[in-house]
């Protein structure tokens, strides 16, 4: 059976034509607006290196506990290395999320002058492969949410590269994750990942390995949205909604758990953020269109740190 997907599909090469470039904007801010979800297609990230990312997420998540535990560093707050099962809890949710995961951040040159800002990516001895695997993919998910973060201010009437700018350098997110079979003494109120909402700019979503994630429709209902191959899903976060003054929603999702408790599943979303200084005062514009201010001004670096004391991650 052809399974099709519930939100809208854009794909990524209408920005490029001349002739369905106006189109693509409009669908991508409707969809940003009305649901904050799209899958995006023909996005130039490689599809086997999606897989050799998998592959070595695999081998790194199957290691003893031990091993994988000496490269948890519990002052990094979660943003590089492993964050051990049952670290993180979604806002406000009283029970941690049943994953564990590894983070990878940018990689700068040493005379870069943010280099000595942004804490240096571990690598796993045991997995050779995991950090050129790694690199590669955020590079390519990378220049991917600049492209689409350039139809997004287009969409709201500003310089197209705007917000691109604003994650230019910045220490963005690739976070591999594992989700484990459900173990049975789980808590009754414990999901795979509670509800909750991202904090970035946008977020792009490698496909996942396997069916559960479900976004928050208005009518009070869940929506699942499918895992099919050669798509990305792309939510807005908390950062995009504060800079447009709520204009672009940042929708609530989760990933509920499997009918067959033995599935494992896992995921690689891709977390663009802007760097530390920018101002995520809501732009004028989007409060002209929506009546008045209603977030107020702050950093990305002090909303940062606010919301990962909220998640768990900082003390």
């Amino acid at each position: 059976m052809l399974l099709t997907q519930t939100i809208p599909v854009l794909d990524l090469r209408d920005f490029h034509a001349d002739d369905r470039r106006q189109t693509f904007i409009s669908q991508l801010g409707r969809a940003l607006e009305d649901i904050g979800f799209f899958a995006i297609t023909h996005h130039s990230v490689d599809a086997e290196l999606i897989q050799a990312a998998y592959e070595a997420t695999q081998a790194f998540f199957t290691l003893p506990e031990s091993a994988k535990r000496q490269y948890e560093d519990l002052t990094l707050h979660g943003q590089r290395g492993f964050t051990a099962f049952g670290r993180e809890h979604a806002k406000d949710h009283p029970v941690p999320d049943l994953k564990e995961f590894w983070h990878v951040g940018r990689s700068l040159p040493p005379d870069h002058p943010l280099a000595a800002r942004y804490p240096a990516n571990l690598s796993p001895i045991e997995v050779p492969q995991f950090a050129t695997v790694m690199n590669q993919l955020y590079a390519q998910l990378d220049a991917c949410a600049a492209e689409l973060l350039k139809a997004c201010a287009l969409y709201l009437g500003e310089p197209e590269t705007l917000l691109s700018d604003m994650m230019r350098d910045s220490d963005t997110i690739l976070r591999v994750i594992h989700y484990p079979p459900i173990a049975p003494d789980v808590h009754p109120a414990s999901l795979r990942a509670a509800a909750h909402e991202d904090i970035n700019l946008i977020t792009l979503l490698c496909e996942a390995t396997d069916e559960g994630l479900e976004l928050w429709q208005r009518d009070g209902t869940w929506r699942s949205i499918r895992a099919l191959p050669g798509q990305i899903i792309v939510d807005s976060g908390d950062m995009l909604q504060q800079l447009t003054n709520g204009l672009l929603q940042s929708t609530t999702h989760r990933v509920v758990n499997p009918a067959d408790s033995r599935d494992r599943r896992f995921s690689m979303p891709f977390f663009a953020h802007p760097r530390p200084e920018v101002d995520l005062t809501p732009l004028p514009g989007c409060i002209a269109k929506t009546g008045e201010q209603v977030f107020p001004s702050i950093t990305a670096g002090a909303y940062l740190q606010q919301r990962l004391r909220e998640i768990g991650l900082a003390e």
